[in-house]
């Protein structure tokens, strides 16, 4: 059983190998009990893998993930060279508790090229040994992670994003506390209204408005932790004229009025 998602954004990975494997046809790992997780995306070939007695045919675009603990061998299929990227790693939340990664076992996830182009990174840390590459790599590492999760479990690939919703998204991050209309930030990147709004929703998966409202009360709940400022001035400078607006707002969403909110 997979933890709540909720809590994959504590994951903390403790990467212990890590391989850009280019294999010959003969290549095979022995079958052993793995005292990590196992994350392969293979980019070319084919193989077979059998984990905890399961026979699974892993080809171009396949994302494996093994558990801890599964008893795991592989083989190249056939004559076909093989190629992927493999991690071992430990998984902790900033806590410390063990988790598991909420992916299954194997995953049709396709060929990405920004994917590829993360793990060539990493393999760049990796491989350096200077001062701070763990560090490096672990960052590159959760940074693939987070890919992996929006394409499987999240079902919003953000990197993927049409570029002109990719823009009107930093459009909204930098001028939230403007009175925004979809017609304004639809002319900021050279689209029309009615068509812009159909786009980013199939893009992001929510509205233009849900959208902004997002950004503003997130922003309003991070500046509220500050105690700098009132409901009335964080409502201000956050985009919302209507402080009574803001508040039933702010409660609809985050469960609570901002005057609860604290550090």
């Amino acid at each position: 059983m997979y933890m709540h998602l909720g809590k994959f954004d504590e994951a903390v990975p403790t990467l212990e190998y890590f391989n850009d494997r280019n294999n010959t046809p003969n290549w095979q790992i022995a079958e052993t009990c793995i005292k990590f997780i196992d994350i392969t995306y293979i980019t070319k070939g084919q193989a077979t893998y059998i984990v905890n007695d399961e026979k699974i045919d892993a080809e171009a675009g396949d994302l494996l993930c093994i558990p801890k603990g599964s008893v795991r061998a592989a083989r190249s299929a056939d004559s076909l060279q093989f190629e992927c990227f493999a991690t071992n790693f430990q998984l902790q939340t900033l806590g410390g508790g063990e988790i598991d990664m909420p992916l299954p076992l194997i995953s049709k996830v396709g060929i990405h090229g920004d994917i590829i182009s993360d793990y060539r990174r990493l393999k760049e840390h990796w491989l350096s040994r200077t001062n701070g590459y763990e560090m490096r790599a672990r960052a590159q590492f959760m940074l693939v992670l987070q890919k992996f999760m929006a394409i499987l479990v999240y079902d919003v690939d953000t990197y993927n994003f049409d570029s002109r919703v990719k823009k009107a998204i930093r459009y909204i991050t930098d001028n939230y506390a403007e009175p925004l209309t979809i017609a304004a930030v639809a002319e900021a990147v050279s689209l029309n209204p009615v068509y812009f709004g159909a786009l980013f929703k199939k893009e992001t998966r929510t509205t233009f408005r849900d959208y902004l409202n997002t950004v503003r009360l997130n922003q309003a709940e991070d500046m509220l932790r500050t105690r700098k400022l009132n409901v009335t001035e964080v409502a201000q400078n956050c985009g919302f004229s209507d402080v009574f607006y803001f508040s039933r707002l702010f409660k609809k969403y985050k469960g609570l009025p901002p005057s609860a909110i604290q550090i």
